[in-house]
């Protein structure tokens, strides 16, 4: 069924306000998930791109500002609307400052809430102009192409800053799609080595017979073919990097002559007897696991212990589906680097796109951001309808999206209710509101459903 609703976020500490609320807004056709703090907003934030949002202005802890920045600052898109008390009009102003789209001041009814939604939902969709998440992208949440700003990413960041002034070997550790490569030229352009040629080397793309010559490279008459000499991908990185993609793939024969050039820095070419001092640096990168690769025999435990000095591993993305605007906002602004029209991204197609798990990582959403601006055809916003038929059958909602167990661990009861609240809401939805026919579809009776109903909107 198509996803035609509007997905609310309510924000209130008062139990008994934030149940009537919710209920109104249920009745009045929006998808409401409700959020008891400051902290539990920012939370589902996180996980999920709503239309609106709807807090309280004054909480304990975490207020209803750092709500709205963090609402604004991650879907620069969303409909803000801010509840303050009597004598806070002034707060409310510097929150319309700060990015909200407008303000209720208590008490008030209902329809002057829901007004107000309306109004601000329907500018939104007549500003088809503007760009979807077009501030600019804080430097603190880039290195050299590399886009993030969820804790994984943070520490990445710091890391690099770390080891990429250093003269240490690394091992880049993760999976396909994740940017290894693009890691690796990050350290190498921030590195005093960055004057001199970065040169990549996928050894899995090589076959076996040829993969030592392209390493080292040959004299005339090495073998068969060999007409010339020619050098081999360590001279050409002499003084700057090497970046060998695929590593685990390499034969044990050639992984003993890689050793060598770490412990020694010197190699010779094929059919050469004189030996060629090298100063290289190398960052390996693989998405296999070479400690187990060294149990079975099949990776030379001394040189993975060469390789390995720095450990890099990167986060696959469905572990950081916060970085999914950011990062789709920056596949957008490569795409249309020459174009003068800027594109955005439907909030049905972004909740579309954080639902989604990733198997293929970074270079899977960039084929599928470039794919759906192909399909969109020059208009100014990617639809759902213009996302890859597999992002597109997945359900988008806020309980399901992700269902990975963190290592600080999760409230089940609360993602049990959240999902129970779900799929009460779509069964309603689908009966136009009957909880009788609703009751059906889940195969309750009435009189439980509607016990459930009261009980989830406490």
């Amino acid at each position: 069924m198509p996803d035609t609703s509007k997905h609310l976020l309510l924000v209130e500490d008062e139990p008994a306000l934030r149940t009537v609320l919710a209920e109104q807004l249920t009745d009045r056709g929006y998808e409401v998930d409700e959020a008891e703090s400051g902290e539990a907003a920012l939370a589902r934030l996180a996980d999920f791109a709503y239309d609106a949002v709807v807090t309280d202005l004054r909480m304990p802890g975490v207020g209803g500002n750092a709500v709205l920045e963090a609402a604004v600052q991650r879907y620069p898109d969303i409909v803000v609307i801010v509840v303050t008390g009597y004598g806070t009009v002034k707060d409310a102003v510097d929150a319309i400052k700060r990015g909200a789209t407008d303000f209720v001041s208590k008490p008030f009814q209902i329809d002057e809430l829901t007004h107000a939604l309306q109004v601000a939902l329907e500018q939104r969709r007549l500003k088809s102009e503007n760009a979807y998440l077009r501030a600019q992208l804080d430097a603190r949440h880039r290195i050299e192409g590399i886009v993030g700003r969820s804790p994984a990413m943070k520490k990445l960041f710091q890391l690099l800053e770390t080891v990429a002034p250093t003269n240490s070997t690394i091992l880049i550790t993760g999976e396909t799609g994740t940017g290894k490569e693009v890691v690796a030229r990050a350290i190498h352009h921030n590195s005093p080595r960055r004057a001199q040629r970065f040169v990549a080397l996928n050894c899995s793309a090589i076959p076996e017979a040829l993969l030592e010559a392209e390493l080292f490279g040959h004299v005339k008459g090495a073998f068969t073919g060999a007409i010339g000499n020619r050098q081999g991908r360590l001279e050409q990185a002499h003084k700057g990097t090497l970046f060998l993609d695929e590593v685990g793939t390499m034969s044990v024969g050639l992984q003993t002559k890689l050793l060598r050039v770490l412990q020694e820095r010197e190699f010779e070419r094929i059919g050469d007897p004189n030996t060629i001092k090298v100063d290289v640096r190398v960052i390996a990168a693989t998405n296999s696991d070479l400690r187990r690769m060294v149990a079975a025999g099949d990776f030379r435990e001394d040189l993975f212990y060469r390789l390995n000095v720095i450990p890099v591993t990167l986060p696959p993305l469905r572990d950081r589906k916060d970085d999914v605007p950011l990062l789709v906002q920056h596949f957008l602004d490569k795409l249309g680097s020459d174009s003068r029209s800027p594109v955005m991204v439907s909030q049905r197609a972004m909740r579309a796109l954080m639902a989604y798990s990733w198997p293929g990582n970074v270079r899977q959403l960039e084929n599928a951001i470039e794919r759906a601006v192909a399909f969109g055809g020059g208009r100014g916003q990617i639809e759902f309808d213009d996302l890859p038929p597999e992002i597109a059958s997945v359900p988008s909602s806020p309980s399901t999206s992700d269902l990975s167990l963190p290592d600080e661990g999760m409230d089940l009861a609360e993602l049990v209710s959240s999902i129970e609240r779900d799929l009460i809401a779509r069964a309603l939805e689908r009966t136009a509101g009957n909880k009788g026919q609703a009751a059906r579809l889940l195969r309750l009776k009435r009189t439980t459903l509607v016990e459930k109903i009261k009980r989830l909107h406490r």
